[in-house]
């Protein structure tokens, strides 16, 4: 194992260690302060590889994992899944300082929260270094579970579970779509190393299977990254605490399908449907965002709804970026290769601000008692340096200078207005709507940003109506977001160092084809002069500002808008819906009556095992072998027909089990013609202790009913029973007149001298099936220590009911 790769499992690893840390050493210190060392030294260790991979060098470490199936787990570092790894790292080390100061030691299960956050920091770390397709997927699926688990954390209210299963219902089912779209490439290339499906992006291509694999892969990464119409989780999941929502909702968790159309875009680039599909969403997203972020009164609602329309910016640019590996590019294609570098640089960007965000967000619901917009306001009196801060974020991501997200959302504008002039995919024809939907999107995304800042801390002071009196928080909470609004500002005076050693590494991970054939030179800078992209800016300032100021007369459009025509609506419906019909259908075949259960599994018994025998070709008989059947054995298989028989169709319980007990004694019969006196006296003992316990149990049973007497409850029974005597014949018949392998018989005639046993049943059970027996003594002692304990706290739950 690579050292890289102990850093992956470095949070697993961890994780077990936690609770007991929490049990020994709450509360005199807080849980947190062990646990940040981990994401601390990740992002350290990490740093090393910055300087070689800005040069363009990628590390491979393997460790076999099911080298049988050729699935091994083989990281790989490169620009991409580098900046990812320093985002969930470095975010996550300053989000669980936060949640030390933000989480009580005292009130909250603190070893519940750091080892789910573990779980999914490993996990995320799993996704983006995994090269290996099912090894990722293993990890997509674990950040979903885990995901649930930290938006579950305070389960005792109804609106976490709620939010963490939605979450839960839409990624998984994101995430098992993913899959078969991983099963399909790996058929169609012949491997299951994601580096050597690029390397066969043309045959890919020339596949059948091509477009529903992509589609799959593009439901994995829409649902995770809450694209539209799979957007409606994400609001739900802001019920989890502030430190949960600042990793999941701003750097990771969103972030994961935005890094899988990043990995996959050399594999599907180039193509049509994967640039109109990924497009059109993201640009979708980012209008739907912005429109339902403006009408939020809770402030989490409002940065959830701004998370989806930024995702749907980051998105849009990933589709827009991926033309220019369209064949009839030509020497353009570098040019609109730009949208992807802008795709990453706002990824960063976002992380930055958003993250800084949240975590004011929750200092004001931490130090106020709410995040409802229409309780807080002149704020600013009380908490000068969170106002401070949330003006750095917000003017960040509304696109003002001298913040970092000005800098990114003008080469957005850039590319917007490359593509409406692009003469390939029919752009010429619709490309214009795209710089106009973004320009649209933009001032409501100016809108809500001032809503953030002016709503909350300008403004009337309202401390009368606030639970608590507010005031700055310690200063530990502050350190974080500080930091995070520090970078915000920095990355607007050096982006081009940023883009130097981390922007454009990535870049050429996604765009491979771009780097090969010389790459691209871009300078970020914040004056272009005056160009269409200021005046595009320009005019979101002033139409922002006017939206702003008439919000209450506009407002009413959207907050009236009717909630059944809502995806919500239509998710609650769906689930309602699907629980009234799998209760309905479930309590038809659930009726509580063991024969019909026993009727369900030998019916299915009956219809795939017959049904396979016959589709497969598997009756064939070879009873050339066989010894002659004699007139005593076929006496007694008569007996046994005749005792079988008598046990359907009697009419008393004591007759049946006289009946059963017969059918055991002839068997024992037969073990003793076939020469195994052993066996038949282990059947002759159990049969007769197991009649005689029927027999005390059922003297106080009364008679078979009228329904169980009847002609119709006996032919089921006789039908089923026969089907289930053909089948279990047939392939009976079929295995031993079909043999594959040598038998293995003549091996155990070697007994004595193998184990030096003279009886071979003896031999076998204890020497050549020993640890086989000891584990079957050992489930009959468990289930007696379950039986003596189920006895035990029966009698204890007895005693404290009598107090």
């Amino acid at each position: 194992m690579s050292l890289l790769q102990f850093m992956i499992f470095i949070p697993f690893i961890f994780s077990i260690v936690v609770p007991f840390l929490y049990r020994y050493f709450t509360p005199r210190i807080h849980t947190g302060w062990f646990v940040l060392p981990v994401p601390i030294i990740i992002f350290l260790y990490l740093c090393r590889y910055i300087a070689d991979v800005s040069n363009g060098k990628v590390f491979i470490y393997t460790l076999p994992w099911i080298p049988t199936f050729n699935i091994y787990f083989t990281a790989v570092v490169d620009g991409l899944s580098l900046v990812f790894a320093l985002l969930i790292s470095g975010v996550g080390s300053l989000v669980i300082l936060y949640s030390i100061y933000y989480l009580s030691k005292q009130r909250e299960a603190l070893h519940n929260f750091y080892v789910y956050l573990l779980l999914f920091m490993g996990a995320m770390l799993g996704v983006v270094f995994s090269d290996n397709a099912f090894v990722l997927y293993v990890f997509w699926e674990l950040t979903s579970i885990s995901s649930f688990l930290l938006i579950a954390y305070w389960y005792q209210r109804r609106k976490s579970r709620y939010g963490a299963q939605k979450s839960l219902i839409i990624t998984v089912f994101g995430g098992l779509a993913m899959l078969a779209g991983f099963l399909m490439l790996s058929l169609i290339s012949g491997t299951y190393s994601i580096r050597e499906m690029v390397q066969k992006a043309e045959t890919i291509g020339a596949d059948s299977l091509f477009l529903p694999a992509m589609i799959c892969i593009l439901f994995g990464a829409f649902t995770k990254s809450a694209q539209f119409p799979f957007s409606i989780w994400l609001p739900d999941a802001m019920e989890a605490p502030t430190p949960i929502s600042a990793f999941l909702h701003s750097a990771t968790m969103v972030k994961a399908g935005i890094f899988l159309v990043a990995r996959f875009t050399p594999v599907f680039g180039g193509n049509a449907e994967w640039f109109w599909i990924i497009s059109i969403t993201g640009t979708i997203t980012l209008v739907y965002g912005s429109l339902n972020a403006v009408k939020q009164t809770d402030l989490k609602a409002l940065l959830a709804y701004s998370t989806i329309s930024q995702l749907g910016l980051i998105m849009s640019l990933l589709g827009l970026g991926s033309v220019s590996m369209y064949t009839g590019m030509g020497d353009e294609s570098s040019v609109y290769a730009a949208a992807v570098f802008a795709a990453i640089f706002h990824l960063i960007n976002h992380s930055t601000f958003k993250g800084s965000l949240f975590m004011v967000v929750g200092i004001i619901d931490h130090e106020t008692g709410t995040r409802d917009i229409r309780r807080l306001g002149g704020l600013l009196h009380y908490m000068p340096i969170s106002f401070t801060l949330a003006v750095i974020g917000s003017f960040s991501m509304a696109g003002i200078p001298p913040f970092n997200g000005f800098l990114s959302k003008e080469m957005f504008f850039t590319n917007m207005l490359s593509i409406s002039q692009l003469n390939v995919l029919q752009l010429e024809t619709w490309g214009i709507l795209f710089p106009v939907i973004a320009w649209v999107a933009s001032v409501f995304t100016f809108v809500y940003c001032m809503i953030l800042v002016f709503k909350t801390f300008t403004g009337k002071r309202r401390r009368i109506e606030l639970d608590k009196k507010p005031h700055e928080p310690a200063v530990g909470m502050l350190i974080p977001p500080a930091i995070l609004a520090a970078l915000v500002i920095v990355l607007f005076f050096i982006p081009n160092t940023a883009a130097e050693y981390l922007i454009m590494p990535a870049f050429n991970a996604v765009l491979p084809s771009i780097a090969e054939n010389g790459g691209f030179q871009i300078t970020i800078s914040p004056w272009h002069g005056f160009t269409a992209e200021l005046f595009m800016t320009m005019g979101v300032f002033v139409f922002g500002v006017i939206l702003y100021r008439t919000f209450k007369k506009w407002v009413r459009i959207f907050r009236n808008y009717p909630s059944f025509l809502t995806l919500n609506n239509f998710y609650d419906r769906w689930l309602e819906k699907s629980e009234s019909f799998s209760m309905k259908w479930t309590n038809r075949y659930m009726t509580g009556s063991i024969r019909h259960y026993l009727i369900y599994i030998l019916v299915f018994f009956i219809i795939v095992m017959g049904g396979a025998s016959l589709i497969l070709n598997g009756i064939s008989f070879d009873t050339t072998q066989d010894a002659p059947i004699n007139f005593y054995e076929a006496a007694l298989i008569t007996c046994m027909v005749i005792a079988a028989f008598a046990v359907m169709f009697a009419k008393t319980r004591m007759v049946s089990l006289i009946a059963v007990g017969a059918l055991g004694f002839i068997v024992a019969m037969f073990f003793v013609i076939f020469r195994a006196p052993d066996l038949a006296l282990t059947q002759l003992v159990v049969e007769t202790v197991t009649t005689s316990l029927f027999l005390l149990c059922f003297y106080h049973l009364p008679d078979f009913g009228k329904r169980m007497g009847g002609l119709s409850f006996k032919a089921v029974n006789f039908i089923i029973s026969l089907g289930v005597g053909i089948i279990v014949t047939i392939l009976a018949l079929a295995a031993n007149g079909n043999r594959m392998f040598p038998p293995i018989v003549h091996y155990f005639e070697n007994a004595y001298k193998l184990a030096g046993a003279k009886n071979i049943v003896n031999a076998i059970l204890v020497d050549f099936r020993g640890i086989d027996t000891m584990l079957e003594i050992s489930v009959l002692c468990i289930a007696g220590l379950g039986v003596y304990t189920l006895i035990k706290l029966k009698l204890g739950g007895e005693k404290n009911e009598t107090k």
